[in-house]
């Protein structure tokens, strides 16, 4: 059976990794086939619609994609039937998510996608990895877009930042951080609080504790809100007992939605730190027919030179989804600045650069009371982040950001020529952070982590007032640049701030109530 490369799966080495031997043969692994959507163009057809700001038919139900946007068939019983010849278990089929799930050896996958699976050790820890392409069949090629999950390097970092320990401050006490709560105030926050709406936040790692979600809330005056914790891949809630490590992100999250759409249910998508686990997660969210979320939060991410082509296309297809099936999704862009933590020029962080996600910026921000005193773009140097933005290599520029200037640290100006980041902001520093309560302990966090949590109960509770989800809101933010707090001060590296969109803060913070009205 002659087999051909998958165009885009090719990886190479991190810097500086190392192979330390063949993975081992027997080991077990599970790998997901990613297949090509039925209808497909019809499906870019609805959302290029929306992008384009066209008036558009109610958003779709998850039973109507499923019906109409679903994998064939007969092209998973193709897949299926090509991995039981070569004696791989068929763990999961799901049509919606145009996904094959496969179980099997090393020794197994080394031989089906002509691959040779390696233990590498690098700056990312110890991974199982391969280099090159991966191959399949050619009465494939057209119908499989990726196979991910072979390699198991961890593809994403939480974008959070974690200052030292304090004392838990009460709502009356002066403090350059702040609640959580305090910004429903600050940012002119709709008057409900995110009833009737589900909220999903993606996690690859760490774990909550409910007795701290209960202390918490307590201290807060409020209502422990419904947190519920759904197992995608790996052990689920597991908290480490680490609030440095993905610990703190979870907190982070769960806190920030909850506390200012404490009515929402929260539900947190638990997977594991690679490209298949991420994916899955964002799929089992966004395709989710019992909690149904209405907005998706994700604080994690990594520089697009470190991702597959094949990888970026099967996450950008989910949320090419969401986008049809009215899902707002809100992803943090990073806290390594206009760099984004890679050596030689400027980056954006992924899946922040896709254009089908409302990418969250930051900001630092300072308050007389209950009003914004000043707020400019997040820069703490390179010991203390900076919020991520500038241009993507990868994705066209989008219809809604036509016609906007870059404007660089120099002064100088140039046409954006492809997609831009970030789309919004708020407040990122961790000096200014927020407090939370993790692992048994006051902290406070900051970092771009915790602007998508923040915006995605923005988002509920604006779905709430409008008794509807706003779904993919890009195209009508941009042309509401009224309902921002402009941001006009400070860079983020390569990038400044000016008048409207730029390339640190996006549009700016929230006018809550004004985006409520124009929503």
């Amino acid at each position: 059976m002659a087999k051909i490369p998958l165009p885009g799966s090719e990886r190479s080495l991190p810097s500086g990794a190392k192979s330390v031997g063949r993975a081992a043969p027997a080991e077990q692994l599970e790998v997901t086939v990613v297949m090509r959507r039925s209808a497909d163009q019809e499906l870019c057809d609805i959302v290029d619609r929306q992008c384009a700001g066209a008036a558009v038919a109610a958003h779709l139900s998850r039973e109507e994609f499923a019906q109409k946007f679903s994998a064939s068939p007969q092209d998973i019983a193709k897949v299926t039937a090509f991995a039981r010849d070569h004696g791989l278990q068929v763990v999961r089929e799901d049509p919606a998510c145009s996904t094959v799930t496969l179980s099997g050896s090393v020794a197994q996958f080394n031989q089906v996608f002509d691959v040779d699976l390696q233990r590498y050790e690098s700056h990312l820890g110890s991974y199982r990895g391969r280099t090159g392409a991966v191959h399949i069949p050619a009465e494939l090629q057209d119908i499989v877009t990726a196979v991910v999950g072979l390699d198991n390097r961890p593809q994403a970092r939480p974008l959070f930042r974690l200052q030292p320990p304090f004392r838990f401050a009460p709502h009356n006490t002066a403090t350059a951080s702040f609640l959580p709560t305090q910004f429903a105030s600050l940012y002119d926050f709709p008057d409900n609080l995110g009833a009737g709406q589900c909220i999903a936040i993606i996690e690859l790692g760490g774990g909550y504790r409910d007795a701290d979600q209960q202390a918490y809330f307590s201290k807060l005056g409020i209502a422990l809100p419904k947190i519920s914790a759904v197992t995608v891949n790996g052990p689920g809630n597991q908290p480490s007992g680490d609030a440095n490590g993905a610990d703190g992100e979870v907190v982070l999250d769960i806190q920030i939605a909850g506390a200012l759409a404490p009515e929402a249910h929260i539900v947190v998508y638990f997977s594991t730190n690679t490209d298949a686990g991420f994916l899955n997660a964002l799929n089992s969210a966004v395709h989710d027919n019992v909690n149904r979320p209405s907005v998706v939060s994700i604080s994690w991410g990594s520089a697009e030179p470190r991702w597959t082509q094949q990888a970026m296309q099967s996450f950008n297809a989910a949320l090419q989804a969401a986008a049809a099936m009215g899902v707002t999704v809100c992803v943090a862009s990073g806290d390594s600045g206009s760099s984004d933590g890679v050596a030689g020029g400027n980056h954006v962080d992924f899946p922040a650069s896709s254009p089908y996600v409302l990418a969250c910026g930051g900001t630092r921000l300072q308050a007389a009371g209950q009003a914004i005193e000043s707020e400019v773009v997040w820069n703490g140097g390179t010991q203390g982040g900076a919020g991520g933005g500038g241009v993507s290599t990868v994705f066209a520029l989008p219809a809604w950001q036509k016609s906007l200037v870059l404007t660089g640290s120099d002064g100088k100006h140039q046409p954006l020529a492809k997609r831009g980041v970030p789309d919004v902001a708020g407040n990122a520093d961790p000096v200014t952070g927020y407090q939370v309560y993790i692992d048994g302990a006051d902290a406070v966090v900051g970092g771009t982590s915790a602007v998508a949590p923040l915006w995605a109960a923005l988002l509920a509770r604006i779905n709430t007032a409008k008794g509807s989800a706003v779904g993919f809101v890009n195209p009508k933010l941009y042309q509401q640049q009224a309902a921002f707090h402009d941001v006009t001060q400070g860079n983020n590296g390569y990038f400044a701030a000016a008048p409207g969109w730029d390339a640190c803060t996006g549009l700016g913070s929230p006018d809550g109530k004004k985006l409520a009205s124009v929503l």
